[in-house]
């Protein structure tokens, strides 16, 4: 029982000096093959500068906002209304808008199609065209995507021949709710250049926007975050200006009666000056009556229409902009130094990989197929 303890001690005591053994092995294996290993990655890093060099630059451009606090504005309005005994602030904490809900508005198609008609141009002047003309007809790709996407190219040429007036008639004027193949084509393309990030703790918005030139990077980052700016603002004070166009409508109406009922007691008044009957004092009685009810009622109006006025300046979001938008002056994308040491340890994995187990998994085949054929 003792030997056998002791026998296990001493494999294991052996095992890392194996292992290492073992690697010192592979390791002087590839060393063995340095110069072949060294021609391959040299071979890499060539075809490395050569892919990076062909992926066509990038410019992103982010800015950045910081939402009003929902808690700290509106409070002289709040203060102004409850001196009227009206509460502002009921009902205006609960905002069913989330700044979580940020990227799904950015991403959705009537957010997108908005932005089709976006004017847009290059730093060389030498487009001048719609955003949705630019991502169609000028967008550089590298030359291998030409190749790999000549036989798609092929098959739907062939078949746009079959229906090319179908596409026309839907190409006439575009429709959000039934968009063509390629109308849905750029809308992704653009909806994946957009990117938009709130911190949850913060509540800091970060919209970045990536494109080929920096000048439309810039133009249309600033363009997305205008847009989205007005699309909260609407939503959050759309029930606001409903009730402010109500109104607007009361105070119209009711100044119409009490215009109306100035004019008909004067004009009563004026009828009947020399008359002194008790009933003439009766009916001038109750249209003064009319006209201060009629004043009352306007002058209500008029308060409830300030008000109304003041709910929606007050529940109208104000953003910060923390870092607006700039051209950018370098590229983000590609990252050449990347792609270059991507290739080249690529290439050195997998000469390694050869060296210490392709070489002999295939000589090992090699003997059992010749053993077969024996």
């Amino acid at each position: 029982m003792n030997e056998e303890m002791n026998m296990q001690q001493h494999q294991q005591l052996q095992a890392p000096e194996e292992q290492e053994i073992d690697l010192m092995e592979m390791a002087l294996k590839v060393w063995a093959e340095r110069k072949w290993v060294i021609k391959m990655c040299g071979i890499a890093a060539v075809v490395g500068i050569i892919v990076a060099f062909s992926i066509p630059r990038e410019y992103s451009t982010t800015v950045k906002l910081a939402p009003e606090s929902a808690g700290k504005s509106g409070g002289g309005m709040s203060s102004l209304a409850a001196m009227v005994g009206i509460n502002l602030s009921s009902g205006s904490s609960g905002d069913a808008l989330s700044p979580d809900l940020y990227p799904d508005i950015v991403a959705s198609t009537p957010f997108l199609i908005d932005l089709f008609n976006v004017r847009v141009q290059d730093q060389k002047s030498r487009i001048d065209t719609t955003l949705y003309t630019y991502l169609e007809e000028h967008q550089r790709a590298p030359w291998w995507s030409a190749i790999l996407s000549a036989p798609m190219k092929a098959l739907g040429w062939t078949l746009s021949l079959f229906r090319e007036k179908e596409e026309k008639d839907g190409e006439a004027q575009l429709d959000p709710f039934r968009l063509t193949p390629k109308e849905a084509a750029i809308a992704r393309a653009l909806s994946s250049r957009i990117t938009i990030a709130v911190d949850k703790k913060t509540g800091v918005t970060t919209l970045s926007v990536m494109m080929q030139d920096p000048l439309i990077s810039a133009s249309v980052t600033d363009t997305v975050m205008s847009k989205l700016q007005c699309r909260i603002t609407n939503y959050r004070t759309n029930k606001a200006r409903h009730d402010l166009a109500f109104a607007e409508k009361l105070y119209q109406e009711s100044k119409k009666n009490y215009e109306a009922a100035q004019s008909k007691y004067a004009n009563f008044v004026d009828a009947n000056k020399n008359i002194v009957q008790l009933s003439f004092r009766v009916e001038q009685e109750r249209l003064q009556n009319e006209v201060s009810l009629a004043y009352q009622n306007y002058s209500q109006m008029a308060q409830q229409l300030q008000l109304a006025k003041a709910k929606v300046q007050e529940i109208t979001p104000v953003y910060t902009v923390v870092q607006p938008a700039s051209v950018p002056l370098r590229p983000t994308k590609p990252n050449k130094l990347m792609v270059l040491v991507g290739f080249v340890f690529l290439a050195f994995a997998a000469c390694a990989g050869w060296i210490l187990f392709g070489r002999e998994y295939l000589g090992q085949l090699k003997q059992q197929l010749k053993g077969q054929n024996d």
